[in-house]
């Protein structure tokens, strides 16, 4: 699984012109999911993503989390994220999770942050997507497991 978050003041995701996710403050998500992942490395990035501490307290310290301000996370379906360009100059995508049993993980990938008590909306798995976001820093992490 691998995540790039980016910290944000407002996020969008469109699909066909009409706005599918949105989010004010929080965290976007692109999130891609590997053949080789399993439920308990789908449970650690539900678990760390709501709890990671890349939001300014008043000393301007990164600590505090999504919870913690109260923000969302626009979380978009990327399986593009699984892909290899370190030979030739085409990406491979054979380390990506089938479409089949990445739509379900996906979704149950959703439901295991909701049960944070973090509000989550998100893009829509295997549509073509136009997404917006106005970056807060910039603030950018991957997470991979």
């Amino acid at each position: 699984m691998r995540l790039v978050i980016q910290r944000v003041s407002e996020a969008s995701v469109r699909v066909k012109g009409e706005i599918v996710g949105r989010i004010d403050k929080g965290l976007l998500v692109l999130c891609g999911i590997h053949s080789a992942d399993t439920k308990e490395q789908l449970d650690w990035g539900a678990d760390k993503l709501p709890h990671l501490r890349i939001f300014e307290d008043q000393q301007g310290k990164m600590n505090l989390s999504v919870i913690d301000v109260a923000g969302g996370i626009l979380l978009v379906p990327n399986f593009t994220l699984a892909g290899d360009a370190s030979q030739g100059r085409r990406p491979a995508f054979d380390r990506a999770m089938r479409p089949e049993q990445a739509e379900p993980a996906f979704h149950a990938f959703v439901a295991r942050l909701r049960t944070n008590g973090v509000h989550v909306e998100t893009g829509v798995f295997r549509a073509d997507m136009k997404v917006s976001l106005v970056n807060d820093g910039p603030v950018t992490i991957v997470l991979e497991k």
